[in-house]
């Protein structure tokens, strides 16, 4: 008796244990399964400008590209030395135009850096603080075992309270540069990744582009999971991936229409699409934003840029390096384009990456020589490739050494189009023109500002001080004799301290109230990536979000 008494105890306890796992894997496939309907691929017709040009290419006012990568890390590419595979296309714009040595995102994650990118403004003047996310995604990452002894903090009450993912985005009162450049006669198109609110009026052909081809969300599939001509890799590590693989689609849509496969790769489909908008759009003034969400994770590549890597023996390696391939044919194809349709001289390419590269993926060079990742203030979470090329106004091999910022490509867009930036309000960007072009006016002096949440951020100078949340203590770093962030100087320099504070506690009276809440508190380590094993007393900050 006691035996089949022990068999039916085990058999409960097997079930519930059972219980308890599917329910997880419901709540966490639940978004997924709950998302509109995907439909089959349909072609999409780009609205066509002018058959003849009204103006000859170099007496109109430059077309604007803005290439904007996702995550793609400093040491991804290989001008700056670096890199798991060769980056040629990516390189020679800023070979033949101007590279900025010291240019940085204006957040260490991408909402908010893809916020300043089309305000010209930092995104903590208008409540955009920290990137749009769902409840059931804070959830998640906080459920999720750590790798070690520091845990995610979960905000309970800000998750009860919190409003809809889509409604967090750039307000109606900012003025975003496709909206400046309209009044200049461009014709406007974003390419790919938004992330900057789904809401009614919020939405890319609501905010000065008239044309959007892409996802409102912050990612999605390249191909099907199943596709039989990618090669996936999957993090079993991290939540995020978790997370993303469970829910994202592989879809686009056209000006809020229905949500359709695209015919291809997501990297080349984005490309394709380009230079279709690119031909239907060669007889007029026109501003690009193509926002490729390569090489942000899920990590998929196509199997004939995988096979194109067989030197590389680690297969997650291999996928990231092959993702990169394919984000830099891209970028090949798309100036090829302009050069065949005789605008190249005349247009004004802008190339940079939305932040550093993520420690989630788990590989430990991406943002060399710089310490820290994504959603840190250390060099290598905010210091992004950045190149500009115009062969009608910028030499070839230009290189600036002085600091930018993201911001810098509005005002630099408007001073381009002949346009002038809003004045009813604080445009936080420069012209970057007059540094660049033939004037070779000196670089001013800047004083950038990073925060999300306590965890806050400033470089003055060469002097940079962060201000970490948990555990609350100052880093102060002299970026000229040291700019891997290795040698904390605060305890010998408390004057220095004070004074960076201070500009700190100055620019936050400037800004306003987050305008939605930071869901979590995650915590990175700086030294090594997401799953690899801790090490006593290493540096790490927390992330709100």
């Amino acid at each position: 008796m006691k035996r089949w008494k022990k068999i039916a105890l085990g058999t409960v306890g097997a079930a519930a244990v059972a219980g308890f796992a599917a329910k997880d894997y419901v709540l966490l496939h639940l978004p997924g399964w709950l998302a509109p309907r995907v439909h089959e691929f349909r072609e999409i017709a780009w609205q066509p400008g002018p058959a003849q040009p009204l103006q000859p290419p170099e007496q109109r006012p430059p077309n604007i590209v803005l290439i904007v990568a996702d995550d793609l890390g400093f040491n991804d590419i290989s001008f700056n030395g670096g890199g798991v595979v060769k980056t040629p296309n990516i390189d020679a714009i800023g070979r033949e135009g101007v590279s900025f040595a010291q240019a940085y995102a204006v957040n260490a994650t991408c909402a908010p850096s893809r916020a300043a990118l089309l305000t010209g403004r930092y995104p903590t003047r208008f409540g955009f603080e920290f990137t749009p996310t769902d409840t059931r995604f804070a959830r998640t990452i906080a459920g999720f075992p750590s790798d070690w002894k520091y845990k995610t903090i979960l905000d309970g009450q800000a998750v009860d309270n919190d409003p809809p993912a889509d409604s967090k985005g750039i307000p109606a009162t900012e003025r975003t540069i496709a909206d400046l450049l309209r009044t200049g006669g461009y014709h406007s198109i974003h390419l790919g990744k938004w992330h900057l609110g789904g809401e009614p009026g919020m939405r890319p052909e609501q905010r000065g582009f008239d044309e959007s081809l892409g996802f409102i969300i912050g990612g999605q599939m390249y191909a099907r999971e199943s596709d039989p001509n990618v090669v996936n890799s999957k993090q079993d590590f991290d939540p995020i991936d978790k997370y993303i693989w469970a829910n994202l689609p592989f879809s686009v849509q056209y000006n809020g229409g229905e949500r359709f496969h695209p015919d291809r790769y997501m990297t080349d489909y984005l490309t394709h699409q380009a230079i279709r908008a690119i031909h239907a759009n060669r007889n007029r003034p026109f501003f690009l934003y193509l926002a490729y969400n390569a090489p942000h994770t899920p990590l998929q590549a196509l199997r004939s840029d995988y096979d194109a890597l067989a030197a590389i023996p680690d297969r997650r390696t291999r996928v990231y390096a092959a993702m990169i391939r394919a984000l830099d044919r891209g970028v090949g194809q798309v100036m090829q384009a302009l050069k065949a349709r005789g605008l190249d001289r005349n247009t004004l390419v802008i190339f940079t990456s939305d932040n550093g590269g993520a420690h989630y993926i788990g590989l430990p060079e991406i943002n060399r020589p710089y310490r820290g990742w994504k959603a840190t203030f250390f060099e290598g979470g905010i210091r992004v490739p950045m190149f500009m090329r115009w062969p009608a106004r910028i030499a070839p091999g230009t290189r600036a050494d002085g600091t930018v910022s993201h911001f810098d490509i509005y005002a630099t867009a408007a001073g381009a189009a002949g346009l002038r930036p809003p004045a009813d309000r604080v445009i936080d960007g420069i012209d970057l023109a007059p540094y660049v072009d033939a004037r070779h006016e000196p670089m001013p002096r800047r004083t950038l500002f990073w925060k999300s949440g306590a965890y806050q951020a400033v470089r003055d100078g060469d002097a940079k001080l962060q201000m970490l949340d948990i555990p609350r203590q100052s880093l102060l770093y002299d970026l000229k004799g040291d700019p891997a962030e290795q040698r904390d100087v605060a305890a010998a320099d408390p004057a220095e301290v004070r004074r960076l504070t201070a500009l700190i506690r100055r620019h936050d009276a400037e800004q306003v109230k987050p305008s939605w809440p930071a869901l979590i508190r995650s915590p990175i380590a700086i030294d090594r990536p997401l799953g690899t094993k801790p090490r006593d007393g290493e540096t790490y900050i927390y992330w709100s979000n």
